[in-house]
């Protein structure tokens, strides 16, 4: 009996001295609210400043081809979460959700198996999570900021922690890219934009929030290196979805769902490492739980530490999906779409085509027209550009606000913006067979609704969970802040007129 009780003293301590050893590396995911791809100094932007995404890049891993599963806050963030497609998560496919608390997240995952976690500020979101019962925000704990997490740690635990920088979201303070020095005649204007100076300040501003963004993770990084925890800790950089612009978030558009990405971790990846191979945001989740030691069977994303070790893995495309984004349409009704993405073609199925991508012009005036496109000056000049299309420039009133066929391709490499729709091009109707094959095969494969009943109205009728709408008033003031625009620049004497 006194064997026995001294067996089962010692277990616990035998559980602790795990910790005091702390084989298993902690977690930081660095994550941004409508940042991408390529607004970093590393991928040769040549105005937005972003040395710690750099630095992170240099001592590890850049990726050139990731992908957020949806270009929308919450589904991109419940996929990150869980390691599962947007679809997969049934109502968690739509912004403003309930969060789908019935499969594991890699959170819940290593807080089980004894990690500390924390997070703070934006973690999954906008949506409820309370309602399924969970007492904390799915991404961890939350606290004040990571200073705080460190000092209650308990010392020799490993943890994972979620910084969710509310930046670059909108809105923006009119003129703070050109006040920190930047220079409108250095912006290179995507080419679904009209290019003129107006269009630039706005983009200058998103800038200024990517760098206030990189500045403050590397606030964090430096408190790991002051605690001795850097080499010990996978560091994650990235964004949820693309640029809030036109053409851009909420689409499956390059510019909506290829995100900045680099992730450092000394023991598995070497310093320098460039990765061209695609990859889903799906497969967060499982490369965490393998970095601990631990299996998960629901998740369906590949773990990355085979692909860093150099081993081949199947990642020659990436499928990207989108539903309900704002309740911005009568009813309100989803746009779903899903697509296919490889290095040479980008197909998109709209799977309700007589539906408004950008949302209805005559619903929820609350939050402006055509709501699935967050409110700004760039928006405001194009929805302005309605039939005045220019000869020998794009319809941009068209490529942003109009609605589109039920299919779409795009040759990346010729039409790096996605400008040109080749899916009635009969030299191309091959690869638009073959794609649209591959695209359904993985529909059918993880279990979409869509795959055998492409106009569900499942995500259509799952709740819709607002905790915040922008008033009319809150609405009309920034129109009409956009009618004359503040001085550009500090010598700058007079306003200049961005809308008639």
């Amino acid at each position: 009996m006194k064997k026995f009780l001294l067996i089962f003293i010692l277990l616990p301590l035998c559980h602790f001295s795990i910790f005091a050893q702390q084989d298993t590396p902690n977690i930081l995911f660095l994550i941004a609210d409508d940042w991408s791809f390529p607004h970093a100094g590393v991928y040769g932007d040549q105005v937005v400043q972003t040395p710690t995404f750099d630095r992170l890049a240099k001592e590890g891993a850049l990726f050139t081809n990731a992908y957020t599963a949806s270009p929308s806050c919450s589904p991109s963030r419940a996929s990150i979460l869980l390691g599962r497609y947007p679809h997969q998560n049934e109502d968690g496919g739509n912004l403003w959700s309930e969060f789908p608390a019935q499969y594991p997240s890699y959170v819940s995952i290593l807080e089980e198996a004894g990690y500390f976690t924390g997070s703070t500020r934006k973690g999954w979101g906008p949506g409820d999570f309370k309602v399924r019962g969970m007492n904390h925000n799915p991404a961890g704990k939350n606290f004040d900021d990571f200073k705080s997490f460190l000092a209650a740690k308990p010392k020799n635990q490993p943890f994972t922690f979620w910084f969710g920088s509310t930046d670059p979201h909108r809105t923006y303070e009119t003129n703070t890219g050109i006040r920190t020095g930047m220079y409108l005649e250095d912006v290179k204007v995507p080419g679904f934009f009209p290019d003129n100076d107006c269009v630039r300040n706005d983009i200058l501003d998103y800038y200024f929030e990517v760098e206030r963004f990189d500045r403050e993770s590397g606030h964090l990084i430096k408190m790991l290196e002051e605690a001795g925890m850097l080499d010990n800790t996978i560091i994650v950089m990235t964004s949820d979805n693309g640029m809030p612009f036109p053409r851009a978030k909420a689409n499956l558009y390059d510019y909506g769902t290829r995100m900045p990405l680099v992730i450092r971790w000394p023991e598995k990846i070497k310093a320098g490492t460039v990765i061209n191979d695609f990859v889903n945001f799906v497969d967060f989740a499982p490369s965490f739980v393998e970095a601990a030691g631990l299996h998960q069977e629901s998740m369906s994303g590949q773990s990355l530490w085979p692909l860093l070790a150099g081993e081949k893995q199947d990642r020659d495309q990436v499928f990207l999906e989108r539903e309900r984004h704002a309740n911005v349409r009568k009813g309100d009704l989803s746009y779903p779409m899903r697509a296919i993405r490889d290095h040479r073609y980008l197909y998109i199925r709209n799977m309700m085509p007589e539906r408004n991508p950008a949302g209805d012009s005559t619903v929820h005036q609350s939050v402006g027209q055509y709501g699935d496109v967050d409110n700004s000056i760039t928006k405001y000049l194009i929805m302005n550009m309605e039939g005045k299309a220019v000869a020998g420039q794009p319809d941009y009133f068209k490529l942003a606000f109009e609605k589109r066929p039920e299919e779409e391709l795009y040759d990346i490499i010729n039409d790096p913006y996605q400008l040109n729709n080749l899916a009635n091009d009969k030299s191309l109707s091959e690869v638009k067979s073959q794609m649209r094959s591959k695209l359904q095969n993985w529909m059918t494969e993880t279990g979409d609704l869509r795959a055998k009943e492409p106009r569900s109205l499942y995500w259509d009728n799952v709740r819709y969970t607002p905790e915040y709408q922008l008033t009319n008033y809150d609405f009309k003031k920034r129109l009409l802040e956009y009618l004359i625009m503040p001085p550009f620049g500090k010598d700058a004497k007079n306003g200049i007129p961005c809308l008639e």
